[in-house]
């Protein structure tokens, strides 16, 4: 009964404090970058851009507390900079909890983000990659340009959520972008989200998510590798942690 009433007012709370964001912050954020957009070049605009998506990304992370709580917990510090991060994939939530990450980073996605009204026009302007858009070359291309400039790569290379604790296979693309551009690869677990919310459902669930960023894996590590071997290895690496954070849960 008393977790039904939480899951009640989380949900009044969060979708209330949801619709306030979007249209009271969203707008201030626009605003800033508007004001800041004709005294910096373009580079440092992308940059502005990426960073007040992120200050998104952490307001949509905030809107459950106390109901829902996230414990970053960092291996190793700070991801470095011009990195690839990769996570497995439970919930929606989890593209929201990127905006943790403190580094300038763009996300590869699908095609639903873009969809969002604002959000995607946003994600779009950034240079969110959209796997399903662009040709495995151009994805290369573009995530090698975004390296060189000094931003990370953020993805889920499961391609959709995994709606439960099962994590599903990885896909390569993201493994042939770091065997090309040599950059450290970051694993991040996601453990908690799997019902915030279900997938397939709106309605979010009260608990705790935790984001372990484990230690970076450098070039040095995996350039013998193939994008086959590498992904798995990195996927390994995630499903033993994961477990490690789940045991006896």
């Amino acid at each position: 009964m008393l977790f039904r009433l939480q899951t009640l007012l989380l949900n009044l709370m969060f979708y209330a404090l949801f619709f306030i964001v979007v249209v009271l912050l969203v707008p201030v954020l626009l605003l800033i970058g508007l004001a800041k957009a004709p005294f910096l070049s373009h580079r440092k605009n992308m940059e502005s851009l990426r960073i007040l998506i992120r200050v998104y990304g952490r307001s949509m992370v905030f809107l459950g507390w106390p109901f829902i709580r996230v414990r970053v917990e960092k291996e190793a510090g700070d991801p470095p900079k011009a990195c690839i991060c990769v996570s497995n994939h439970r919930a929606t939530s989890d593209g929201f909890l990127m905006g943790m990450l403190d580094c300038e980073g763009v996300q590869v996605v699908n095609l639903w983000p873009f969809k969002v009204p604002v959000l995607g026009f946003f994600a779009r302007l950034a240079g969110y990659l959209s796997i399903r858009e662009i040709s495995i070359e151009e994805f290369l291309r573009c995530g090698s340009e975004l390296i060189e400039q000094g931003v990370s790569i953020i993805s889920f290379p499961e391609g959709t959520r995994a709606g439960s604790r099962k994590m599903g296979p990885f896909h390569s693309a993201l493994f042939r972008l770091a065997l090309q551009t040599g950059a450290p690869i970051v694993p991040i677990c996601i453990s908690g989200s799997e019902n915030k919310p279900r997938k397939g459902s709106a309605v979010m669930h009260p608990g705790l998510i935790r984001m372990h960023l484990l230690a970076p894996i450098t070039e040095e590590s995996y350039r013998d590798m193939s994008p086959f071997k590498l992904k798995n290895f990195v996927r390994d690496r995630i499903a033993a942690e994961l477990e490690r954070m789940e045991k006896g849960e």
